[in-house]
Order: C-alpha cells, then structure tokens, then sequence
C-alpha cells in the first residue's frame, strides 16, 4: 500500500481510503469484518459523515480494539456553533472514540460557509474542539467549485473533499492547487456515484493524479475491497486502451450526467439542481432509497416546481437537457 501525506495535517494515508456511505444498507457485523479486513490490506482512513445515518455507530462498534490503526474522519451539515459542538459530542459517542483525526464541514453553500465562519459560527467549536484534543485537524467538503476555490484561502482549512472521476474532472486546476498549498486532497465520488460501472479503470484514472491524497470509494462488500485495492496499489502507467476507454466512458455519461459545477443556476423557481441530480443519483445507483428521499425532502424547491422555461439549459457548459432529466427525477421521487 502506497502512503501520502495529507496536506499540512501531517497524517500519513492510505492512498486508498475507505467511504463509509454504502454500509448503511450492511449491518453492525459485516463493518466489523470490512475493518478487519482493511488492517490486513494497509488501508487507514476511514470517511463517514453525521448525516450517512448509522455509519457512525457500526463504525464505532467495529473500531474497537482497533481504533489505533485508523485515521478517523467524519463530517457535519452544522453551520452554527451549538449545533457543531452538539454534532462533534454526538460522533465522538457514535464511533466510541476520544478523539477523531479529521473533523469537516460538510459540503456549505457560500451563504452556509459565511455563517460557518461568522460570529457563533461551526468553525468557533471546531477550533474549541481542536484546542481540547477532541479533534486534530478540520477539513471542508464542498461539491461546488465555487466553494472549493475560497476554501483554498481560508488558512484553517487542511483539506478539502471534492468530487474528481472520469466524467467530474471540473475540479482538475483546484485540485492541483490543494499541492501547491500543502492543502490534502480527498477525492470522494471516484466511480461517479457508482454511474461509471468499471471500478478499476475509474480509479486507474483518479490514482494516476499525483494531486490525488486519497481517494475514498464506497464499499460494503469484501469483493468491492479486492478490485479497488488492486487499482489502487498498481504503479503501472496508464495504457493507450485504458485511455481509450476513459474517453468511451466520457462520451456514454457525457450526455446526461450532471458534474455539479452549479453554471446552470440560478433557476427561476429556486429548484438546487445539481443537489435534485445529487440524490437522483444515490436513489438509482447507491441502493439507499430512503436516505436518498430523505435529503430530497429536505430541498425548499422540487424537481416537479420545474416550470420548464429552460434558462438553465442555455447555461450548462455540457449542454445537459434539464427539462427532460427533472421530469425524471420528479417522477422517481413523486414530487
């Protein structure tokens, strides 16, 4: 297993890290095995979030006596201070642990990200955590580049999460920039949220990045473990035929597969479009239906307030039919 550096927090990674999303749908004991499995194999970083429902808790039921070999990183939706510190006691319960090694604000708006570091904001419990012991390092996840490029300017940021893969490489300058500012890149999404069906070739392309810390895909399943970490750990460059079918991969998603890059908006309706294609996305490919409908219940806007005008189309750089993929969604979610 190949180890990097992860930017200024000084914590040397697995350049294979492990997603906790898909162990929503395993149960308590096959995280355990997964664990054990990835002690065995060298990988040691460990991603969930406060908001992947019990992840956190079968996490900590299968770290223990284990603990010690991990990078534990976990993330929260909190954007004020009560509410962060309230989220920060809560992981440290869920994964039985004194402290975790990575702490993050989970994927903010722009707005969001001005209350996170305004007066009562998340970041103020991040930092009281942080002096404590309770948390070593903060980190920030973002799926907007907007949001990914000012977080490169905000000194207490030491890394950042960001979707990369073969079809969402909008992030590619950005990324390069994490290295030339000792900030540790996370890729999350290697597999596009599971639309790119060849895992090895998907993360063939993310590992061939040298800006790439670790990537961090979704696995439950022992076999999963086995196919990413031979794609991982080869050293070999990437051939013309595996190029080649990057390019057939590019081309087959190309034309209705949504990078996030947010151009589209603003909608005249308020719909979130790329967070509506978001959970469109883990209800048709991650098998978690109901955490899918749950977070789609959370948007002010739904994919049916669509009234069609089409503005949006007319400034997607990828010429996506919006129109046509909401009614889609609408019709999958049922609102």
């Amino acid at each position: 297993m190949e180890y990097r550096v992860l930017g200024k927090t000084g914590l040397k990674v697995s350049r294979m890290g492990f997603g906790g999303i898909p162990i929503q749908r395993i149960d308590a004991k096959g995280t355990k095995e997964l664990m054990h499995r990835l002690v065995e194999e060298g990988v040691n970083y460990i991603d969930t979030a406060r908001g992947y429902t019990v992840s956190e808790e079968y996490l900590g039921y299968a770290l223990e006596g284990i603990r010690d070999r991990f990078i534990l990183a976990t993330k929260s939706m909190a954007r004020s201070r009560d509410a962060m510190a309230a989220d920060i006691e809560k992981s440290l319960h869920n994964l039985k642990t004194d402290y975790i090694d990575l702490y993050q604000v989970h994927n903010p708006s722009m707005e969001q990200l001005d209350a996170v570091i305004g007066q009562n904001g998340a970041l103020e419990a991040l930092m009281e955590a942080k002096a404590a012991g309770r948390i070593g390092h903060i980190g920030l996840t973002a799926h907007s580049a907007a949001v990914f490029e000012r977080a490169l300017e905000l000194d207490w940021v030491e890394t950042i999460m960001f979707p990369y893969n073969i079809v969402e490489n909008q992030g590619e300058a950005l990324i390069r920039r994490c290295t030339e500012k000792n900030v540790g890149f996370i890729a999350m999404k290697p597999l596009a949220g599971g639309a790119i069906e060849d895992a090895s070739l998907a993360l063939r392309y993310v590992c061939a990045n040298p800006d790439v810390t670790v990537a961090i895909p979704g696995m439950a399943d022992p076999k999963e473990l086995e196919q990413n970490l031979a794609a991982c750990s080869s050293e070999s460059p990437l051939t013309e035929e595996e190029l080649q079918r990057m390019e057939q991969v590019k081309k087959e998603l190309g034309s209705n597969f949504c990078r996030r890059c947010n151009y589209c908006a603003p909608c005249t309706v308020g719909i979130s479009i790329p967070n509506v294609f978001l959970f469109a996305g883990y209800l048709e490919r991650y098998n978690l239906e109901g955490w899918a409908r749950d977070r789609y219940q959370t948007l002010k806007a739904k994919a049916s307030d669509c009234v069609e005008c089409g503005d949006c189309e007319t400034r997607c750089p990828y010429h996506l039919p919006i129109r046509e993929m909401m009614k889609k969604c609408a019709k999958e979610f049922g609102i």
